[in-house]
């Protein structure tokens, strides 16, 4: 029982940790020239990747999908995640991958085949980390830790749905969709909900095969 917590218990550590240096990266961000100087609520995150310390975007991106793949190592040992729900993180990591490898848009060049995968890879990473909460979470849902996942995935498609709103009702509001919401405030919240999802999930993990006081051996 000792060893299988510790396989659970330091990939779990290492994405937790990886992911707290990634949430580093993004808050200093939003402190030091030049990026400081965005308009936070407006602008999307992937845009710092653009200036001049847009390194510190992609070195916390990747340190993102670097814990998320601990997580994920931690979740499938524990048993708490397989199938399809294992299939949906994995895809949640590669969108991670995607969005530095292809950077965004920068409209003061014009649009380009890059921008339009990192946007594609935007939207599978953002859907697929709820769907994967919610398809793993579903198979335990007497369990209090797969609940809390429940509802972080949950939480994470109500903060994706002003988007969607956004997207849909452009063709009868006449605004264009980025700027019918303050399009970077939400993606704020919503990288913030589902970043508060992936340690949901390393808790899952964690508590699934380490003994609590007064369990049962």
């Amino acid at each position: 029982m000792k060893s299988r917590s510790r396989t659970v218990v330091a990939p779990a550590g290492l994405g937790v940790a990886c992911v707290v240096a990634a949430l580093g990266f993004y808050a200093a961000l939003h402190f030091v020239p030049p990026s400081a100087e965005l308009d936070w609520s407006r602008r999307t995150i992937s845009h710092y990747a653009l200036l001049e310390n847009g390194w510190w975007f992609d070195a916390g991106t990747l340190l993102l999908a670097a814990g998320s793949v601990g997580v994920l190592v931690a979740a499938l040992r524990a048993g708490v995640m397989r199938g399809g729900a294992a299939v949906a993180f994995a895809l949640w990591v590669a969108g991670l991958v995607g969005v530095v490898w292809f950077e965004k848009h920068n409209w003061s060049a014009g649009p380009s085949m890059s921008g339009d995968i990192h946007r594609m890879a935007s939207v599978v990473a953002f859907l697929s980390l709820p769907a994967a909460a919610l398809l793993a979470a579903a198979r335990s849902l007497r369990d209090a830790a797969a609940r809390w996942v429940a509802f972080g995935g949950v939480l994470s498609l109500l903060c994706f749905a002003p988007i969607l709103w956004a997207v849909l009702a452009e063709p009868w509001t006449g605004v264009r969709w980025w700027r019918a919401i303050p399009l970077g405030g939400v993606e704020r919240l919503l990288g913030l909900a589902e970043v508060v999802t992936l340690l949901l999930m390393a808790w899952w993990a964690v508590r699934a095969v380490v003994k609590r006081p007064g369990q049962p051996a």
